[in-house]
């Protein structure tokens, strides 16, 4: 495969061959007993891990014990951003390091991420000019891959800006500019990209165990089908763990004796019509009572209101906000909004564990742990990747198969995701259509639509998702299960979970006849499906 591969030849690549089709995965992981690098874990790091790897030209197999972005994932902020809130605790160098990442992003994946305008609230006089200033860094900071400059804004133009922010919040405002997303949406393009270029990636396929040689060097895992409970035995050059809050178990299973070297903690957002903030720009509350930043984004319609910071002990896949922390979000957004928000208004509120690294012993607050990635290499051969965050994804997968080229399991072949374009890559999509998430892909989505004798209807009346996506998701993007489609195929779930648990015999039904499924089948996905659903509402 030539090196010097240009960029038009990996952009038609990426748009002329768009189908994940698991039985084929299944096939090929069948057959084939050597691989280049085996990863582990279908979040953000590892589908960008899978991409980095396949595009240098090494053979690639992904294994993701749930759905693809199941965890942290998609349970983001939905900001691609540098983050003005490191930059307050002195990490220049991650400001940094994550404004380059957002622009490159926003030029490689510009159906999925946007410049959205955010509004900071100055209520007394020193705090405009101080915000400002700070803001002119992060302007600076960014230096080319700026998207617009900030400005302070005079005490009518912040209030016309931000109409349903209390009047005595706002003698003034600033204004800044950063990224938004849509993170599970992301997730698809990277695992699409991936599969593009030769990447073989399965869900609902956990790792169950490590293969070593005699010199306790790691040779290879096992790994079971949780559909068919079939095992498979795979052997790799370069196994990575990039199982975010679940590193530090999968590192356990390959040598008991290891510390710990992640901090779990807790993040929850709620999510409210949008009425409580009317317009197009962001809130940003610069200081809560924890010492956090809180933002009240517009996304997809709907206002998200985040996050918290909440050290836990124990991981869970499917984590569950704290009354605690909902009241904390309440009150605080009640504090500049003019309309104060209520539990009656949650239309959906979720959690998620960030994989914080820091190391067994060291006792800093979660909120204090720098978001900075890091790179361990075991005894035994496993590299794990932890800590990070959605907008550095690419600049952590380059750093981990370089790190795995210097340590000489892979040849050293140079990275070139700066310059590709993701899966779906279209150029200054229309926004208020709800399919531009698809990117270049939504005209075949349309056709399909036709051509389906149902295609067109909506799942639900308040919502543009149509069968047709629920269809295309389980033929075109490995969709297994109503969550699958509900939580992040389609975003229903995370956006207002009643209307999402309405939906789910339709779902089921379209899916069984797509995946030759029985009654049973149907009976116990609507099941498991009401389960998780329930924690996705607030108790009122």
């Amino acid at each position: 495969m030539n090196r010097i591969m240009n960029h038009s030849f990996i952009y038609l690549s990426v748009h002329n061959f768009h189908t994940m089709n698991r039985e084929h995965f299944l096939e090929v992981l069948a057959n084939r007993k050597q691989w280049d690098v085996a990863v582990i874990g279908g979040g953000a790091t590892g589908l960008g891990i899978a991409v980095d790897a396949s595009l240098r030209g090494f053979s690639v197999v992904l294994f993701e014990a749930f759905d693809f972005c199941k965890g942290t994932s998609s349970r983001s902020t939905k900001l691609v951003h540098g983050g003005v809130r490191y930059l307050a605790q002195g990490d220049v160098f991650l400001v940094m390091e994550a404004l380059k990442e957002r622009g490159i992003l926003l030029r490689n994946a510009p159906h999925l991420v946007k410049d959205q305008t955010f509004i900071i609230p100055a209520d007394r006089w020193w705090e405009g000019p101080f915000y400002t200033i700070g803001l002119k860094l992060y302007d600076l900071l960014a230096g080319k891959w700026s998207f617009g400059r900030s400005v302070f804004l005079r005490r009518k133009l912040a209030r016309m800006a931000l109409p349903s922010v209390l009047p005595e919040r706002l003698k003034g405002g600033i204004l800044y500019h950063d990224g938004q997303f849509d993170d599970t949406r992301m997730g698809i393009a990277l695992a699409k990209t991936a599969a593009a270029h030769g990447a073989c990636l399965l869900n609902y396929m956990p790792v169950t165990d490590f293969y070593k040689n005699d010199e306790g060097k790691l040779t290879g895992l096992k790994v079971q089908d949780a559909e068919s409970g079939k095992t498979f035995d795979v052997h790799a050059r370069c196994i990575i763990n990039a199982t975010g809050v679940f590193a530090d178990s999968l590192r356990k299973m390959e040598n008991p004796r290891t510390k710990k070297m992640i901090r779990p903690s807790q993040g929850i957002h709620i999510v409210l019509d949008a009425s409580f903030l009317h317009g197009t720009n962001a809130l940003m509350i610069p200081k809560t009572d924890d010492g956090r930043v809180l933002f009240a984004i517009p996304w997809h319609g709907k206002v998200v209101v985040g996050t918290t910071d909440t050290p836990v002990e124990q991981v869970s896949i499917e984590p569950s906000a704290l009354d605690e922390e909902i009241d904390f979000i309440l009150k605080t957004a009640a504090g500049y909004l003019v309309r104060p928000p209520s539990r009656n208004d949650i239309l959906a509120v979720f959690a998620g564990l960030r994989p914080l690294a820091a190391a067994e012993g060291q006792e800093q607050k979660t909120k204090e742990i720098s978001r900075r990635h890091k790179l361990e290499l075991s005894d035994g051969g496993l590299i794990t990747i932890t800590g990070g965050k959605w907008t550095t994804y690419r600049r952590m997968a380059e750093e981990t198969l370089d790190f795995a080229i210097k340590h000489g399991f892979l040849p050293s072949r140079p990275c070139i995701t700066k310059k590709i374009p993701l899966h779906g890559y279209m150029k200054n999509p229309d926004w208020s259509d709800p399919f531009h998430v698809y990117g270049a892909e939504a005209e075949t989505i349309r056709d399909l639509m036709k051509s389906l004798p149902d295609g067109e209807r909506f799942l639900h009346p308040d919502f543009p998702y149509t069968v047709a996506e629920v269809v295309w998701a389980v033929r075109e993007e490995m969709a297994r299960t109503i969550e699958d489609i509900l939580a992040r195929r389609t975003r229903m779930l995370f956006l207002d979970a009643e209307a999402a648990l309405q939906c789910a015999s339709s779902v089921a039904e379209i899916m069984a006849a797509e995946l030759k499924k029985d009654k049973t089948w149907i009976e116990s996905q609507i099941q498991a499906f009401r389960e998780v659903a329930s924690r996705f509402i607030p108790s009122k």
